[in-house]
């Protein structure tokens, strides 16, 4: 006989939960609607992915998928260094760099090495921290809300910089990223590229250089491939090891082989690349300017999305009328950026749909 828990029963539901499970703040992820919307929520990118990708899943032997992936995910691997310019024993591939940062902080940082990132950033590095037992401090910010570089230098321990930084969309120049990382060989410096292709340049021609230095990026954005889920870590081969270490202790076939195919297509496509962060490149200058119009204040963003502010309209009223009108972005209910929404640079015709439905909300959604 088996007992149906009765909803909001959480005794009963949390019965064989252990204390660290009990414990876990879970990261909240932008809501996926079931409804067809404009969805400029998730950082997704609004063009589909490069033709390369559709010739590899239409040529897929399915047969073949009755046998395990590649655990090296060689072919994959090569492809990501030939874009990042290194060897491909400094390569590690995982299932979105959620996973590759997930296996990071399991492999170098523990109970005793505490670790440092902002006060405002991913909000998915506390989640792991916290998961792991692993001690941390909170950079704040600048009143800007960039990065304090100077206090990064001065930290005695490990660092987590996303860069471009989440959910702001600021950049940290790699002239900045090399002096944290100068400033103590013996701690090691994560920097998350999630977002690198759409505004700076990318740190990973320095992990030739430092072995205390490892850039994580993703296919998820600038590829338009956030659907397979996958993601790579670039650093000292020594540092790689440690990542393949961990991940074997928990699926060695991490990386399904139709995703590997599909990812190492799209890396290898430079035209599509370079035309696709074009347009968004140039929406994002576009909605920054409309959005100005309308007397909003936009964060310098080196991102697919901006960070925005009206600071005479309550930010979480104009998420909340927006969603009414089916138009997705997001609301932060945190210190120090109530006040702000994340926008995700859409189409054009998305992002103008997204100014008509803010001009008609802002003159009339005045504080008293």
């Amino acid at each position: 006989m088996h007992l149906r828990l009765k909803s909001g029963d959480d005794d009963m539901e949390m019965k064989f939960w252990n204390a660290a499970t009990k414990a876990i703040s879970p990261y909240v992820a932008g809501e996926q609607p079931k409804t067809r919307c404009i969805k400029l929520n998730t950082n997704e990118n609004p063009y589909p992915p490069s033709s390369a990708c559709e010739d590899v899943l239409r040529s897929v032997d399915v047969e073949s998928l009755r046998k395990y992936p590649d655990p090296t995910s060689a072919k994959l691997r090569e492809a990501v260094a030939g874009v990042c310019g290194v060897e491909t024993e400094m390569v590690f591939t995982g299932n979105g760099s959620d996973e590759v940062l997930a296996f990071a902080f399991r492999a170098f940082f523990d109970e005793q090495t505490m670790i440092a990132f902002a006060d405002i950033t991913y909000s998915f590095y506390p989640v792991y921290a916290k998961s792991l037992g692993i001690p941390y401090s909170l950079i704040a910010v600048r009143d800007d809300l960039s990065i304090d570089v100077e206090r990064y230098i001065a930290f005695k321990g490990g660092v987590i910089i996303a860069n471009p930084n989440a959910p702001t969309g600021i950049l940290t120049d790699t002239t900045d990223i090399r002096r944290i990382v100068e400033a103590d060989p013996d701690r090691l410096v994560i920097v998350d590229e999630a977002y690198i292709d759409f505004g700076g340049e990318s740190a990973a021609f320095m992990t030739k250089e430092y072995d205390n230095l490892l850039v994580v990026q993703t296919v998820s954005k600038s590829r338009a491939l956030a659907g397979i889920r996958v993601g790579y870590a670039i650093g000292n081969s020594a540092l790689i090891k440690a990542l393949e270490r961990v991940r074997d202790t928990i699926n060695s076939y991490t990386v399904d082989s139709v995703a590997q195919a599909v990812a190492a297509a799209a890396l290898k496509d430079d035209e599509w690349f370079e035309v696709n962060r074009g347009k968004i490149i140039a929406s994002r200058k576009s909605l920054t300017e409309k959005l100005a119009e309308m007397g909003f204040e936009t964060l310098p963003s080196a991102a697919n999305f901006v960070f925005t502010t009206k600071r005479d309209v309550d930010a979480r009223m104009l998420y909340e009328e927006l969603k009414k009108k089916g138009i997705l972005i997001r609301y932060f209910d945190l210190p120090r950026i109530d006040g702000y929404l994340r926008i995700t640079v859409g189409t054009p015709e998305e992002n103008e749909a997204l100014c008509d439905a803010l001009s008609v909300l802002v003159p009339a959604s005045r504080k008293a």
